[in-house]
């Protein structure tokens, strides 16, 4: 005999079943959020104080391995952009012999080559060189003391340039400090140009403009040129034998060389054969 369910049984027993799923899902979850925290956490365990220690100093370990090739490879980014510096420069240098009939600026004691190479380069900033940054870590080489109301001659440099000691030693009658100024070179006279240095990069405490053989008691090739300032331990003007320094040439070109490596076996300041073959070896 088949029974009918009216609407109103029909919500009667949805209503029930409703209530009895409710009940069993009550039951068979935790009665609160506090019982599935505790649920979770019970599950985790901490580090202990041996576990972190060890990993503070494996991160230690890891930091001292990449730190030093970090700060090489800054360097040798500085080392390069100087050396593209020193090119420019060595470009401006030839730009200004092609429009002087081929010869380098005149040692002068105003409106000195810096001068002269900014109407060709046109930026102070080529002047000094990125890894020039002095002990005090400015970045601002020393400036001429002396004002010349020249801008480039007066702002701070890394480069100096030759001083052609030796041709003037072996082409002026009489040779003296003071006789040479308002001396010039032409280039004509430079038989090795790609191996011959024009710029090169000078201590950060001195203000020299030329780089002369025979100034002074050691020359400027010992107590004024610095053979180090890339790659080197030091920032106070030390040197460092395994540093070096970059160069511009003759030819335009312009790069680095090895401390020492400038002065021999071959001397690259010099023109005359006589100085080329007397080269300088410098302690350790």
């Amino acid at each position: 005999m088949q029974r009918r369910i009216t609407n109103d049984e029909t919500e009667i027993l949805m209503d029930s079943n409703s209530q009895s799923f409710m009940n069993r899902s009550t039951n068979d979850c935790p009665s609160s959020r506090g019982n599935w925290t505790s649920g979770r956490n019970s599950h985790i365990r901490a580090f202990t104080l041996i576990e972190l220690l060890v990993v503070i100093a494996i991160i230690a370990i890891l930091a001292s391995m990449l730190l030093p090739s970090l700060s090489r490879a800054k360097e040798s980014a500085r080392r390069i952009s100087c050396v593209n510096q020193l090119r420019q420069m060595g470009i401006a240098a030839n730009l200004y012999n092609a429009d002087f009939q081929g010869n380098f600026p005149e040692r002068s004691i105003s409106n000195r080559w810096p001068n002269k190479f900014f109407a060709y380069h046109k930026s102070l900033k080529l002047q000094v060189c990125p890894s020039d940054t002095g002990a005090d870590g400015k970045g601002t080489p020393l400036p001429n003391t002396v004002r010349t109301n020249a801008a480039p001659d007066d702002s701070p440099r890394s480069y100096i340039i030759n001083g052609w000691n030796d041709y003037f030693s072996v082409t002026m009658p009489t040779f003296s400090m003071d006789l040479i100024i308002n001396k010039t070179i032409n280039e004509s006279a430079i038989t090795q140009p790609s191996d011959t240095i024009v710029l090169g990069e000078k201590l950060y405490t001195t203000s020299h403009y030329f780089m002369d053989f025979l100034e002074g008691t050691l020359g400027n090739d010992v107590d004024i040129l610095n053979q180090s300032m890339h790659n080197s331990r030091f920032k106070n003007g030390q040197q460092d034998k395994d540093g070096g320094s970059n160069y511009s040439f003759a030819d335009g070109s312009a790069r680095y060389a090895r401390y020492g490596k400038s002065l021999s076996p071959i001397n690259l300041w010099a023109v005359t054969e006589k100085w080329r073959t007397n080269s300088l070896v410098l302690g350790n």
